[in-house]
């Protein structure tokens, strides 16, 4: 069944399948449901959608405030089959068994939204699929439209709605009715890039969380309470510039422009452009409550590290723009760790991408060459 029209699905509701029930997954579960669409809960394990089963509506504070109550899947066959729209939203080392588990399951017409983009997740997730001569639309979001934390089985605190977000189709043919298809469903806030290459360096998220974690270690692992922008201070600021350069320096090698973090600063959460330390401090001053990490265990390290700098780092190596910044990162924070976290990136290997140049990836981005 093809996808409908941008015209036939204005004003309609949209069955949304959305995959991860954490604090992303809810989150746009429940700006869906305040929007009029219909998305349905899919759990990995069943244990994070355990109380909605039960009968507990999901209760939504902060950006959204609200009780709704989101279908609860248990099949997946059935509640991916059914979808116009499946949502991956979940951290990036589930991303694979992710796509591994849902591709046998969808279906020519659908799109399916990443929600975080991380890896070049995208490529292996369209290598499945045309595995099985399907045809799906794949679109790569740079971050996630909501932020926030789950304070409970059925409750999700949304600590903010972005007001930009890098969005790509693969194919890139797909660009413009990918675009009008995530409007309707989250509201005018997306700008669409020519192809996933550049939503590939668009995610400032594991640079910045690098720095902030960096360098706030032992609050995380003393437990302690502290708030996030609080202590982004002018030197973990210059951190994060640095970073930002290495960044920068890859997407210009790659011939693909990028926000930079004080752009993203200002046009996702309002801050005054200037010094990043500064635009943190703003946004404590006007009374921003975003925590940082509590504990070691955390996604700042554990996802971003393998899924994020390792990725960067990469794409520097086959540009030619070494990211040493970020190579140090993996390193000290394998090191604080106990761990090789580049071992946990299970996508890159897997896509097989070692011998491609960049001429090769960007075909590939596009949609132009078969992926695998």
């Amino acid at each position: 069944m093809p996808n409908k029209s941008h015209q036939e699905r204005k004003n309609s509701d949209v069955n949304v399948a959305i995959i991860g029930a954490g604090a992303i997954g809810c989150g746009a579960a429940a700006h869906l449901c305040e929007h009029g669409h219909e998305p349905v809960l899919l759990s990995i394990s069943g244990a994070s959608t355990q109380a909605l089963t039960g009968g507990a509506p999901l209760a939504a504070t902060g950006a959204i405030e609200g009780s709704f109550r989101p279908r609860i899947g248990t099949d997946w066959s059935d509640a991916i089959a059914a979808a116009e729209v499946v949502m991956v939203a979940l951290p990036g080392n589930g991303h694979k068994q992710v796509f591994d588990r849902a591709a046998p399951h969808l279906r020519s017409g659908q799109t399916v939204i990443i929600s975080g983009h991380l890896s070049l997740g995208a490529l292996y997730l369209r290598r499945l699929t045309q595995a099985r001569d399907v045809d799906v639309t794949i679109v790569a979001w740079g971050t996630t439209v909501t932020t926030g934390r789950k304070r409970g089985p059925s409750h999700v605190h949304v600590a903010n709605i972005r007001k930009r977000v890098d969005m790509a189709a693969v194919p890139s043919s797909a660009g413009e009715d990918s675009l009008a298809l995530c409007r309707d469903l989250f509201g005018d806030r997306f700008l669409l890039h020519d192809d996933l290459l550049t939503i590939a360096v668009s995610n400032l998220n594991p640079q910045n969380h690098m720095g902030i974690a960096l360098c706030n270690l032992t609050r995380m692992e003393k437990g302690e309470a502290w708030g996030q922008n609080a202590n982004l201070t002018d030197a973990v600021g210059r951190l994060l510039e640095a970073l930002d350069r290495e960044r920068l320096a890859i997407a210009h090698a790659l011939g693909v422009r990028v926000r930079t973090i004080t752009e993203h600063y200002n046009l996702s959460f309002g801050a005054p452009v200037g010094p990043v330390g500064e635009m943190a401090r703003f946004l404590a001053e006007k009374g921003d409550t975003t925590t940082g990490p509590t504990t070691l265990d955390t996604r700042y390290v554990l996802e971003d590290v393998p899924f994020g700098l390792v990725a960067t780092a990469w794409l520097g190596r086959l540009t030619g723009a070494p990211a040493k910044l970020h190579e140090a990162g993996i390193s000290i924070f394998s090191a604080l760790y106990a761990r090789d976290l580049a071992a946990d990136n299970d996508l890159l290997p897997a896509l097989r991408l070692d011998a491609i140049g960049v001429d090769g990836l960007r075909a590939l981005c596009r949609g132009e060459a078969r992926a695998g």
